[in-house]
């Protein structure tokens, strides 16, 4: 029967190999999950090292658990190293990790920020960042600072003539199309107006420079007049554009508006005539009426009073003033009047009034 120290002995040996078994196994997936770590993030973190990046294997393992793209984060510190931008402007993991959280596009900023630097145009990680999260593109506006492009005006896409109409002092109407060479002004690219205000603003221009002339000749002969106009009227104010130049690519001649603008004119002018003539004949037309209207009021009073006359002869015999025979003669007197104005051709008023 074995004595109780030698069980005590045996019972503190199978813990110690129980604690031992633990560690190990403990220690043994340890060194997998390390393993593992180190095989995803070996590549990257040899990148770091060989490009001086400065990114710890510490650091990508933490930006996974801040889920942020290691990968995208790594590329665009090495490109911002291996270019000469940390040199004047450190740009720094956490700005580029906060970049891609706020929805940033990392390697749009890098890449302008290398065009900028290559170009020697004054460009830092704050201002473009802050264009990059406003909704600009950024890349393309540095490239468009560096080489102008060219803007139709009118845009051919909104305007199916892709033409401007405007009309010169003589009313001749031409229409024009030019061509707008802008460049990017970056420090006006946060809340800048875009593209189509430059193309309104020209448009405007070129309206107003054609209305100046006198004649549509003198546009026709110096085309370059109206870029001058344009230019002089600094349209590139509050924009994210600075207008190199503006080039009259083709003037056409259209119609002659002056000419039927005159004869609109002068055929109102002939309807308000007409309107007011035939008023005035209507006026008149009225007035007859009314003339006439008098003269048979005038003829009614006349033979009224043409009616009291046998009563007045009448009245004469009866109170003994007028004699029979003196009726008789003025009778007679009457007679031969009628007599003589028949024969003289007039007689029939004296006939109608008896």
């Amino acid at each position: 029967m074995p004595s109780i120290p030698s069980v005590l002995a045996q019972g503190q040996s199978n813990s110690d190999v129980v604690i031992y078994l633990v560690v190990g196994a403990v220690l043994f997936l340890g060194g997998i999950l390390f393993l593992a770590v180190f095989a995803r993030y070996f590549s990257l973190w040899i990148q770091c090292k060989m490009t001086g990046a400065g990114i710890g294997l510490v650091d990508l393992v933490l930006m996974s658990f801040r889920k942020v793209n290691t990968a995208l984060i790594v590329r665009g510190k090495i490109m911002a190293v291996q270019s000469g931008l940390t040199e004047k402007d450190p740009i720094s993991t956490r700005n580029l990790e906060a970049h891609f959280l706020a929805g940033g596009n990392i390697p749009n900023v890098i890449k302008s920020l290398i065009a900028a630097h290559r170009a020697k145009i004054n460009l830092d990680w704050r201002t473009a960042s802050a264009i990059d999260l406003a909704g600009r593109n950024i890349l393309d506006a540095v490239q468009t600072s560096v080489y102008p492009k060219v803007i139709d005006c009118p845009d051919s896409k909104k305007n199916p003539e892709g033409t401007l109409s405007a009309v010169c002092g003589d009313g001749i109407e031409l229409r024009a199309r030019a061509r707008v060479t802008v460049r990017t002004n970056l420090e006006q690219l946060i809340g800048g107006a875009t593209e189509e205000t430059i193309v309104a603003r020209v448009g405007q221009g070129i309206v107003q420079a054609i209305g100046k002339q006198s004649s549509y000749k003198i546009v026709l002969e110096s085309p370059e007049l109206i870029s001058q106009e344009v230019l002089h009227l600094g349209l590139e104010k509050q924009t994210a554009f600075e207008i190199v130049s503006i080039d009259i690519a083709d003037i056409d001649v259209g119609d002659n508006i002056g000419a039927r603008l005159q004869a609109d004119q002068a055929e109102a002018d002939m309807r308000v005539a007409q309107a007011k003539a035939e008023q005035k004949r209507a006026e008149m037309a009225a007035k007859e009426q009314e003339m006439f209207a008098r003269v048979q009021e005038n003829r009614a009073k006349v033979v009224l009073a043409e009616a009291h006359v046998p009563q007045a002869i009448a009245a004469s015999l009866v109170s003994g003033r007028l004699g029979l025979m003196d009726y008789y003669e003025l009778h007679n007197v009457q007679a031969d009047t009628r007599m003589r104005a028949s024969i003289a051709g007039d007689g029939t008023a004296i006939g109608n009034r008896n």
